[in-house]
């Protein structure tokens, strides 16, 4: 099963990406992570995402596809996820070409729909493990008592320097001008499924498990 995680930033796609790669064991497909991964490989590709990056410029659209094709030739396991792609109805364009030349197909399309007023007070409290990722929110889930961290253990964890309010009404600017269309553009195709991402984590991962068990 292959689907794409739509929301704007901080709706909690990732936290939900690793539940689905737990439950499910699914391949989370993260553009920043696939660059990152991509840049150390030395791979020809990789290569090529080293200049793009040494050079401060954007990584086209044409190296993130390579780079898609490239996982989805290897090992499936339970389908991936494409998490913070596409984000441009040119890119939901190529993904489409992509998959059908692979012989794969995309099985739901699911919006994590959020208000922007909630969204900022929640993002605002959000932090990370140094160590492992392992997201957590000073509102809904907060760092243990103990200082550590749940998954594995450390006890550093950091804010994003652009996790602030100016910082964020521009990431939601670019999302609503840039990525929003794609919501018209998979619903129009009757792929769309939407559900509340504002819940509690685990309400919002049980509205994505039904969706995906129907």
């Amino acid at each position: 099963m292959n689907i794409i995680l739509l929301g704007p930033p901080g709706a909690g796609k990732g936290t939900q990406a690793h539940n689905l790669v737990d439950a499910r064991d699914m391949i989370q497909l993260s553009t920043g992570d696939m660059l990152r991964e991509a840049k150390d490989s030395g791979t020809e590709m990789g290569k090529k995402v080293a200049d793009v990056m040494a050079r401060g410029d954007l990584v086209t659209d044409e190296i993130v596809i390579g780079l898609i094709r490239e996982k989805l030739q290897g090992d499936k396991k339970g389908g991936f996820i494409f998490d913070g792609f596409p984000r441009t109805l040119a890119q939901a364009d190529a993904l489409a070409e992509l998959l059908h030349e692979q012989g794969e197909t995309l099985d739901a399309v699911i919006e994590m729909q959020v208000d922007d007023t909630a969204l900022v007070q929640r993002i605002t409290a959000r932090s990370t493990c140094a160590g492992c990722g392992e997201v957590y929110n000073d509102i809904t889930k907060p760092i243990p008592a103990d200082g550590k961290c749940t998954k594995c253990g450390g006890t550093e964890f950091k804010r994003r320097a652009d996790d602030n309010e100016e910082s964020l009404k521009q990431r939601l600017m670019e999302y609503y001008k840039k990525t929003s269309p794609l919501i018209g553009y998979y619903y129009a195709k009757g792929q769309l499924e939407s559900v509340n991402g504002l819940g509690e984590i685990d309400d919002v991962k049980a509205a994505i498990a039904a969706v995906l068990d129907k």
